[in-house]
């Protein structure tokens, strides 16, 4: 090794430098999200974390020197074919379908349209404009799996969730995600060069459902806005902000309201907790800031109907889906935040509650148990009875100081989630998707 070190030191630099060319990272990166655009609020119709995710990933790629274009679906004539998310951060928008109206489930019928809308915006550029895919969802998986192959570029997926897993983990009534889909995500788990899962059960479920390679699956922890989400002026004053009662014990749901999330286990375990403890009454509020979304779209007025029928209207409050900053807000707001989700890929909004100090109650499921440290910065429950989501809420109404004690904890531990972490690892998930491609590329022509 030391001669071989040696040799490499006294070769010239026009030789170095190809030496070290397949090491080097994607100078460009066409990244799809056929469904939802970053530009879309979080928390209502189908825009959620992966939003938050794009976004936030896209810019810190940007900051490290790899330029990024998002590709979406467009859903208003209002916004031009191009927009500048920021310096080095494009979002394109292609026409493949109606602008409104049309339900995620009808969008694999115009996945061949927004293929071409892609392949349009490649055919203006020098060849190799475009150093690799990245996808985000198996719709977009599919697109990425074409332009990949089309570009003899590197396929990077991220699944986000998956359908078996979501299958498995049903909430009553709930819809199972359609076959077509499994087929789809087995397809493009063979298909991709690297596959990026959230934590390493996600990666075990790839590896478990999909027969994954576990060779080209990568484990890279989404990130946290740290600085929006941050402790503050704290939570006296977010209170006054959002006029909320400064002693009041405040239960947050903050999300899409539909059967996934099961916000209904929320209100549910309110009502326990009220049965048990009337004398709460008139000092527990519980927001629940978020829209309706898949199939919660079916009973978009669900939940309040549910808060009626439990006799708890008056202390539950409805808001829509609001800002980042504003969302900050509502999370220094809170007691704790409650995630009773029967599935959850990583759970971005966890991070985020605790970056600004609010503990989290949340299900045990998916990526949740590496966002919460169970008993430190919040608890984690085993399935989705209400009464022990009650018990755990009767603790914060009885022990003021629980809140402020693990709210320090969990401020402590977000802050390891940075997105400057996880975009240099995303970048060296790329670079190790390109020397893959290469070494298959020499192989097969040599």
């Amino acid at each position: 090794m030391s001669q071989y070190v040696t040799r490499l030191g006294r070769r010239s630099p026009a030789t170095t430098s190809r030496l070290r060319l397949p090491h080097r990272r994607p100078r460009r990166v066409a990244m799809l999200s056929v469904h939802t655009s970053p530009l879309h609020q979080p928390g209502t119709g189908d825009a959620g974390g992966m939003n938050v995710y794009i976004v936030e990933l896209a810019q810190r790629l940007a900051d490290l020197g790899i330029e990024v274009e998002v590709f979406t679906r467009a859903t208003t004539a209002a916004l031009p074919p191009a927009v500048q998310l920021t310096p080095g951060v494009l979002v394109r928008h292609v026409d493949a379908g109606p602008y409104e109206g049309l339900a995620k489930e009808d969008l694999p019928a115009q996945l061949c349209a927004f293929t071409h809308g892609v392949m349009q915006a490649w055919a203006g550029h020098r060849p190799g404009y475009y150093d690799l895919v990245h996808s985000h969802y198996w719709l977009s998986g599919h697109v990425g799996w074409l332009a990949a192959q089309r570009w003899g570029v590197p396929l990077v997926h991220a699944m986000h969730t998956m359908a078996k897993v979501k299958n498995a983990n049903l909430a009553e009534g709930d819809t199972p995600e359609p076959a077509a889909r499994v087929i789809g995500e087995m397809q493009i788990v063979a298909a991709a060069d690297r596959l990026i899962a959230n934590t390493s059960e996600e990666a075990d479920e790839l590896v478990r459902h999909y027969a994954a390679d576990p060779g080209k699956v990568a484990v890279v922890h989404p990130g946290v806005n740290l600085e929006r989400f941050r402790p503050a002026d704290g939570r006296a004053a977010a209170r006054a902000r959002l006029g909320l009662p400064q002693d009041a014990l405040i239960p947050l749901f903050a999300g899409r309201i539909q059967p996934l999330k099961a916000p209904d286990v929320l209100l549910r375990a309110v009502a326990v907790l009220l049965d048990e403890r009337p004398e709460l009454r008139s000092r527990i509020v519980v927001p629940v800031v978020g829209g309706p979304s898949g199939s919660g779209l079916a009973k978009p007025e669900g939940l309040q109907k549910l808060a009626a029928r439990l006799g708890i209207s008056d202390v539950v409050r409805f808001r829509p889906p609001v800002r980042q900053d504003e969302l900050a807000d509502w999370f220094r707001a809170a007691s704790v935040l409650v995630m009773p989700s029967y599935s959850e890929s990583f759970g971005l909004v966890a991070i985020e509650a605790q970056a600004v100090g609010t503990p989290v109650l949340a299900a045990a499921v998916g990526g949740l148990p590496v966002a919460v440290r169970d008993g430190h910065t919040g608890f984690l429950v085993e399935g989705h009875d209400p009464a022990a989501y009650a018990r755990v809420l009767r603790d914060f109404a009885d022990d003021p100081q629980l809140c402020a004690r693990m709210g320090e904890a969990a401020a402590r531990h977000a802050g390891s989630f940075g997105w400057d972490a996880a975009a240099s690892a995303t970048a060296g998930v790329y670079t190790e998707a390109m020397q893959a491609h290469r070494r298959r590329a020499r192989a097969h022509h040599g």
